[in-house]
């Protein structure tokens, strides 16, 4: 199977099958996919027992099927995301702290954002280009090349400038400067997993984890406070509930922004950032655990000493 014709096939249709059809499919096949616990399930269901270290065996077991349900809900809105009007794209989306993010980028700065793998980040993004300012972000290649390039296209399409982060991580930095610098932007990055040999080694929810440093090396660099922000599921009811056409909306929160600790030395600002805003989004996290679509390792515990061990060595040991 072509993956990546499948998932064009999936946007070209999924605006055009009724919202309930696709809700029913996404349902279905999270399901079939928590019953059959493959190997993304179960690690899930690691991540979910650090999380929550008093939860039962079955307690995890509910957890991680509300897990999937939310994965799948991500995806079966993405297929469908180019089809909504700007009416359901806003009753889809309440954001709080927008705001203050609005008025910097309205006031020429750019606004570097971290944030993990929650809720819908590209319904999040879709609503911020209409509603807060122009976005930049990072997106990791995927294969098949093919897949990445409908990823690609879709985002594209939302209106987001996308750059592809490939094996030369340095040009990534630069270009994400370059649009710092060159004029306004919203830019939000997607960070809380890196096991590079340019990850920062973090506490998350009371466990080391290994997240990106590019968000905190954002700031640091262009000297702007650097804001975390969340994105969770919550039920919609009423008239809300109608003008989305769906019982689901995200809520993006834009967190209070964090100085650059410019008091320490230099090179302990990375970790010091990159800790501060770890400690809010994982705060978040631990929330709203059955959001956060973490289906592969993060957790130090969770990786193999002897590869961990040779990636900090490229690091320089830290």
């Amino acid at each position: 199977m072509n993956v990546g014709r499948a998932f064009a096939l999936a946007w070209r249709l999924g605006g055009r099958i009724p919202e309930p059809v696709l809700r029913l499919a996404a349902t279905v096949g999270a399901d079939v996919a928590w019953w059959r616990r493959g190997g993304g399930v179960r690690q899930l269901e690691r991540n979910l027992a650090r999380l929550r270290p008093d939860a039962s065996p079955r307690e995890l077991r509910r957890l991680s099927r509300a897990g999937m349900r939310s994965y799948l809900r991500y995806y079966r809105e993405a297929f469908a995301l180019s089809g909504y009007s700007p009416e359901q794209l806003a009753a889809r989306v309440r954001v709080i702290g927008g705001e203050a993010v609005r008025d910097r980028i309205q006031a020429g700065g750019t606004v570097p954002v971290a944030l993990g793998h929650m809720g819908n980040w590209d319904l999040a993004g879709a609503y911020a280009t209409v509603h807060l300012g122009p976005i930049t972000t990072v997106a990791e290649r995927l294969e098949p090349a093919e897949l990445f390039q409908e990823f690609l296209r879709f985002r594209e399409g939302l209106g987001m400038r996308i750059i592809p982060l490939d094996g030369s991580g340095g040009e990534v930095f630069r270009k994400l400067l370059r649009v710092a610098r060159g004029g306004t932007s919203l830019m939000p990055l997607v960070a809380d997993r890196d096991l590079t040999a340019r990850g920062v080694e973090v506490d998350l929810a009371g466990e080391r984890a290994r997240v990106a440093a590019g968000p905190a090396a954002v700031a640091i660099t262009t000297g702007e406070p650097l804001v975390p922000a969340s994105i969770r599921y919550e039920r919609l009811r009423g008239p809300r509930r109608r003008a989305a056409g769906s019982p689901w909306g995200i809520l993006i929160e834009f967190h209070p922004p964090i100085e650059v600790p410019l008091h320490l030395p230099r090179e302990d600002q990375l970790t010091a950032l990159t800790q501060a805003w770890v400690a809010v989004v994982g705060g978040a996290i631990a929330r709203y655990p059955q959001d956060w679509h973490m289906l592969q390792k993060v957790f130090v515990a969770d990786l193999d000493p002897a590869r961990y061990a040779r990636s900090l060595a490229q690091d320089g040991g830290s």
